[in-house]
């Protein structure tokens, strides 16, 4: 079935109509029309199976069936280091898939973009249609949160309590991602961090180590950013079930 994302509110109302870039999708893109089923997802977890109730030259009305809720599932956050490029779209784009709960873009030192206030809106506006548009794809129910670039250290002192932060660290060899992972306990909130190219300083790491964080190692191989990054989540969701 073909699915939209669309923002719906508490309680679900019967119906509910689009305009925009949704009515333009439903009419132009997937080329329905009254009587014609979409799945809606709100982004929130929950799917309601759908139908397309009227076309006007401005808008689409959409009945909503009864609404499915996605299983809870442990918040994994990504503190990734912006990369140069269009790296972290790929990062954003992927770690959907592998299912990333938030994106935390962070400045760090060794970061070679660095975005002035309304350019990092702009970019943040961009990269909120790229995780939708990939939950959409691989049928998640929820769409990650995208925050606005901000400081390393300001991003992870902003962490929920209880988050179990991760450092990838390339001088750390002796305790592996997995096990620091499955340390953790299951359903435990945990912070992934990965440094840009370069890596991160490490003044950084000693930073993140004095608000309790852990440094890991992925094993003797050095992977590019974005390649840790995925990497990384697919190690976690392996060992939380929900992949292989």
């Amino acid at each position: 079935m073909v699915r939209l994302f669309a923002p719906i509110p508490e309680p679900a109302p019967t119906e509910v109509t689009l305009t925009g870039d949704r009515r333009h999708y439903i009419v132009h893109v997937l080329r329905l029309g009254e009587g014609d089923a979409v799945e809606v997802f709100d982004g929130k977890g929950r799917a309601f199976p759908s139908q397309v109730t009227a076309v006007a030259e401005d808008t689409v009305r959409v009945r909503l069936g009864e609404a499915r809720l996605a299983p809870a599932r442990r918040s994994v956050s990504v503190l990734q280091g912006l990369p140069k490029g269009d790296k972290l779209e790929l990062v954003l784009q992927k770690g959907t898939e592998l299912g990333a709960s938030a994106f935390l873009p962070v400045d760090t030192a060794r970061s070679v973009v660095k975005l002035e206030p309304k350019r990092a809106q702009e970019r943040a506006a961009r990269w909120e249609k790229i995780v939708e548009e990939a939950a959409r794809q691989c049928r998640r129910d929820d769409v990650p949160r995208v925050e606005v670039p901000r400081p390393l250290v300001t991003a992870a002192r902003a962490l929920a309590p209880g988050t179990v932060v991760l450092v990838l660290d390339e001088e750390e060899s002796a305790v592996p991602l997995g096990e620091a992972f499955r340390a953790a306990g299951a359903g435990t909130p945990v912070a992934l961090v990965v440094g840009p190219e370069g890596g991160l300083a490490r003044e950084e790491v000693e930073a993140l180590k004095a608000l309790g964080a852990r440094p890991v190692t992925l094993g003797a191989r050095i992977l590019r950013t974005e390649t840790a990054a995925l990497a990384a989540l697919a190690v976690m969701m392996h060992l939380d079930g929900e992949l292989g």
